[in-house]
């Protein structure tokens, strides 16, 4: 295993070699659901300019492994989450930037739960304290 540096700012960093789903390991094609969760996140960033606050970044598993289509958000000085069982395609991944791009302007990593995208309900599987912090 070799590191390499991340981005700064806050990043769905996504698992790039995720389930497609809770049953299939790969799509018709052969790819990846975290292959192509992160396909999916690059292009309706592309498209809209409010989501450019976040870092789209891939690593190969997150050892979330009994889920699919996992990713994990993060930000220097804030709660981190990670969030999985997600489909690979345009709506979780408008759900995902809805999300992060809240998370980017909070304080400390916490939204609203009234600000919560439909599409993140019910995807939470772990937060993670920041470096050197825990949540009180």
């Amino acid at each position: 295993m070799q590191l390499k540096p991340a981005a700064p700012g806050p990043s769905l960093v996504v698992c790039d070699t995720c389930r497609f789903s809770a049953d299939a390991r790969e799509d018709e094609h052969g790819q990846r659901g975290g292959a192509r969760l992160a396909e999916a996140l690059r292009v309706v960033q592309a498209l809209d300019p409010r989501y450019a606050a976040v870092t789209v970044e891939t690593m190969p598993c997150l050892f979330a492994c009994t889920e699919h289509c996992t990713v994990h958000l993060r930000a220097a000085a804030k709660v981190g989450y990670v969030l999985g069982r997600f489909a690979p395609d345009a709506d979780a991944a408008r759900a995902l930037l809805d999300y992060a791009t809240a998370y980017a302007d909070s304080e400390h990593g916490r939204v609203p739960f009234k600000q919560w995208p439909e599409g993140v309900k019910g995807h939470f599987i772990v937060r993670t304290p920041p470096e050197g912090m825990l949540v009180e």
